[in-house]
């Protein structure tokens, strides 16, 4: 499967942004989707995860309460929506495919993004 991730961009904090990432493939829907984030000089985190089928989901305690992971398998999208945005929320933006479950390590996801970057200005 092929991802493209887009909707980054420069925003302040408290704005919205929703990160979208479109998968190429009839196989959207077999794979667990996560978006990822790295920071300059940080490891890559796993932000937010949704089950195959959209029934499950995870967050990490940095964002819980402030942004939403969808999907949409009839268009092969899966979303991120971020609110109430912060200056560390700033990073680039990964998503990524897994046939694993809702797990944390980047090297369970076969299938990654290019990445869009999310700056947030204080």
């Amino acid at each position: 499967v092929q991802l493209q991730a887009s909707g980054g961009g420069l925003v302040q904090a408290g704005d919205s942004l929703r990160l979208s990432c479109a998968a190429s493939g009839r196989t959207f829907s077999t794979y667990n989707m996560g978006w990822f984030r790295q920071a300059p000089g940080k490891e890559r985190e796993l932000v937010a995860a949704i089950s195959r089928g959209g029934g499950n989901t995870y967050y990490a305690d940095s964002v819980k309460g402030r942004f939403s992971i969808s999907r949409d398998n009839a268009k092969n999208t899966v979303y991120l929506q971020m609110r109430s945005l912060k200056p560390e929320d700033t990073a680039v933006y990964y998503c990524a495919a897994s046939s694993y479950g809702l797990v944390g390590n980047p090297a369970l996801y076969p299938y990654w993004g290019q990445g869009t970057l999310v700056t947030v200005s204080s």
